[in-house]
């Protein structure tokens, strides 16, 4: 089993377990499609069950993952609605009557939840509702889990594109700075505005910033220092910092951070 879902699985047999009264809960992860290898258990157990691969069809759970439902047996060692090829197993681990239901995701099984006992008493309705609700339960979260993960995936993505988008903004200002070409100079300027968010720059126009004062800004968003910025652009340390004072008090920033997310909501960097 995965370490992502080891402790949800945990919880959900703890869970069923306490509400359901059964001597022994446990769970199986769906592996690549074959089958189902048992390695949770909450309840009295001598280990006979712990890694036993149930191949698909066979045995409860097997079935129920081909059947993609769940099911109930009141006697496990006689039934004749599944197959008996882990009769060894359960027969060591003294289990009668047992209950199993698959946890889907995206419409396809991925674990089996059990509850078995060690008496002749059957499994009751109260016990099949809880392992029901646990079932779809943890479906829920390891879907939710699922999103968030992409989300997060995502986030780190735009991170990325913002990075470099800000680090070619930076550097096409810089190139023109370097040219003495006015048609190259107005042609690498229209080329920076497609990397701005245009409608940003409609929604805040108000904010107007000099030339120096744009490159100042670029730079400050790559995290330069006043010391590194004055280095780039070929100017002293404290005409760095007044350009910087100027940007902080055009956008009403409390400092460097603020600026820059001011600067990118009103369309001034990308």
């Amino acid at each position: 089993m995965t370490e992502s879902l080891a402790a949800p699985v945990t919880d959900a047999l703890l869970r069923v377990q306490r509400s359901s009264g059964v001597s022994l809960a446990f769970a199986g992860m769906v592996q690549n499609g074959r089958g189902v290898r048992l390695s949770r258990f909450v309840g009295p157990t001598v280990g006979a069950l712990d890694g036993v691969a149930v191949e698909l069809g066979h045995g409860l759970g097997g079935k129920v993952v081909t059947l993609n439902r769940p099911m109930v047996v009141d006697d496990y060692l006689r039934t004749p609605r599944i197959t008996h090829r882990y009769n060894s197993v359960i027969a060591a681990e003294g289990l009668r009557a047992m209950a199993a239901a698959p946890v889907v995701v995206d419409r396809a099984p991925i674990a089996v939840l059990y509850l078995a006992v060690h008496t002749d008493d059957p499994i009751g309705d109260r016990a099949l509702d809880a392992l029901a609700v646990e079932s779809r339960a943890l479906e829920q979260r390891i879907v939710a889990s699922r999103a968030s993960v992409a989300a997060a995936g995502a986030d780190a993505d735009a991170d990325s594109l913002r990075i470099r988008l800000t680090e070619a903004y930076a550097q096409l200002r810089d190139l023109a700075r370097s040219v003495d070409d006015e048609a190259l100079t107005t042609q690498i300027a229209q080329i920076t505005r497609t990397l701005l968010d245009d409608e940003a720059q409609a929604a805040d126009v108000t904010v107007e910033l000099t030339r120096r004062e744009q490159d100042v800004l670029a730079l400050a968003a790559l995290g330069y220092t006043n010391a590194r910025i004055a280095e780039n652009l070929g100017i002293g340390v404290h005409t760095a910092k007044g350009y910087m004072k100027d940007v902080l008090r055009k956008l009403g920033a409390a400092g460097r951070l603020e600026a820059v997310v001011i600067a990118r909501r009103a369309g001034l960097l990308p």
